[in-house]
């Protein structure tokens, strides 16, 4: 679900850090799509360090906002 975790994330204040794995997972999926960019942990350290995101891109914002209007 990581356009949910990129919704959940959109009024955030940035840089962010973030240490659950299911939302280091989807902020990966997002760095990868263009949609954020962070600092990520190497896939072996995950459980030990945090995610940092540190803006959401202009493709991020365009995606959240064709979000928006499916939903209208």
């Amino acid at each position: 679900m990581p356009m949910d975790f990129l919704r959940r994330i959109e009024e955030a204040s940035f840089p962010l850090v973030v240490r659950e794995q299911g939302d280091i997972d989807c902020a990966a999926v997002l760095v990868a799509a263009n949609l954020i960019e962070a600092n990520l942990p190497e896939p072996g350290d995950r459980l030990n360090r945090p995610a940092v995101i540190l803006r959401i891109t202009p493709q991020g914002r365009t995606a959240l906002a064709r979000l928006r209007r499916q939903r209208a």
